[in-house]
């Protein structure tokens, strides 16, 4: 499923990062890697706060419906 699916609060396991090969660069550089974690902290408007490798990053919606956890 998508990431701006998942429920706040709760880790998943990334399974996939889609999009172009730059917007897949670009989110492998933030640490949205498969296998790697994240957490959902916050949703505001579509908009998510992630905590990713020990780090808060904000992904519109548009980039987080690319990450499937």
């Amino acid at each position: 499923m998508p990431l701006i699916f998942a429920n706040i609060g709760e880790e998943n396991i990334i399974r996939k990062v889609g999009g172009s090969p730059e917007v897949k660069k670009h989110l492998e550089d933030l640490g949205f890697v498969a296998g790697g974690r994240v957490t959902v902290v916050s949703s505001i408007g579509g908009n998510l706060i992630v905590n990713v490798k020990e780090s808060r990053v904000a992904l519109s919606r548009e980039m987080a419906s690319r990450i499937m956890v």
